[in-house]
């Protein structure tokens, strides 16, 4: 979410704290270990190798990746490869249809939508703003689709806001350092696009850090900031990155509201911000508010995402969409550490 005054959507949180004028590790080191990555490696590993001959995967209740299917070869494969196969009405195939008609029809400010592999359905989001003939107009879109996609109501309003971690500052606006990351021996850090759209020098509040060399919003959402400041430590505490699977518990860390944990409900999620639509987004139950923007969303040392935007807040709850990390890493050609 952008703070003061770009109140749209929501950033993640900081992988690198800001501490005394210099880049420390944050806790993110400390949480626990998680048996759900070796879960979320083989989810995303079959996902990889059926394409749409499954209908998504997810991660149960017991910490057993389910993954769904309609055939009886590919129920006999998943079982082989470790998972267990769960028979569902609609194919994948069906379902990614659903998924890119709506990228072309739904383009309403304060929707969202993704495959929810659970459900075995499309679900729509739509916020509190949307209403009367906004509301009938997305309805009727939906109905198009049939049983293949519905409609859930969610708090508040969809946005993108800025901050998050420690704070980050440009252009008048707070955001959160997202993860620290190098491309030989020149480093960078990266936050939301959102952020880096609004301004072009970065501080700690006090030092300046260095210079956007490079911002995707809408579309996408991430920005990349490369340091100029030699004298400040930039440190890492991540070993790897990867995108997590539906039902994986994830945690992220904001200048606002702190460290919050929640789980994954979704992947390539597209949201309708009132700036355009971002799509490949990670869906969490992981509430966020604004000052929160650009931080990160990770599982122990793993790095997941950038806070992008979402609705609702820390006190009733809500919902929080996250830029992928591993997307903006290729991009930029950089690696974190």
């Amino acid at each position: 979410m952008l703070n003061p005054k770009l109140r749209r959507p929501i950033v993640g949180l900081a992988v690198g704290m800001l501490v005394g004028g210099a880049l420390a590790a944050s806790p993110v080191s400390a949480a626990p270990k998680a048996p759900a990555l070796d879960a979320s490696t083989l989810a995303s590993s079959l996902d990889t190798q059926f394409g749409t001959r499954d209908a998504g995967s997810y991660i149960d209740g017991a910490g057993k990746v389910v993954v769904n299917v309609t055939d009886a070869a590919t129920a006999a494969e998943v079982k082989a490869a470790g998972a267990t196969p769960r028979y569902v009405a609609r194919t994948g195939a069906t379902l990614a249809a659903a998924d890119s008609s709506l990228k072309t029809s739904l383009k309403t400010p304060g929707t969202a939508f993704a495959v929810d592999p659970v459900s075995n359905q499309v679900v729509v989001s739509v916020d509190e703003s949307v209403t009367g003939a906004k509301l009938a107009a997305v309805e009727a879109i939906v109905a198009k689709l049939g049983d293949n996609a519905r409609i859930e109501s969610i708090p508040g309003t969809l946005s993108p806001n800025i901050a998050a971690g420690d704070a980050i500052y440009t252009g008048g606006s707070r955001c959160s350092l997202g993860f620290n990351v190098r491309s030989g021996s020149t480093y960078y850090f990266l936050t939301a696009g959102h952020c880096t759209n609004a301004g072009t020098t970065w501080t700690n509040g006090s030092a300046t850090l260095g210079t956007t060399a490079g911002s995707s919003f809408p579309t996408n959402d991430y920005g990349i900031v490369r340091y100029t400041n030699t004298s400040i430590t930039k440190t890492g505490g991540f070993t790897s990155a990867a995108t997590p699977s539906v039902g994986a518990a994830v945690t992220r860390r904001g200048s606002t509201t702190g460290t919050r944990s929640g789980t994954v409900t979704a992947l390539n999620s597209t949201v309708n911000y009132s700036q355009g639509s971002v799509s490949g987004l990670i869906r969490t139950t992981v509430c966020a508010e604004p000052g929160d923007s650009g931080g990160p969303l990770y599982r122990g040392t793993v790095a997941h995402g950038l806070t992008s935007g979402g609705s609702g807040n820390c006190t009733s709850g809500g919902v929080t969409y996250f830029q992928p990390v591993v997307e903006a890493l290729s991009v930029y050609g950089v690696s974190i550490f």
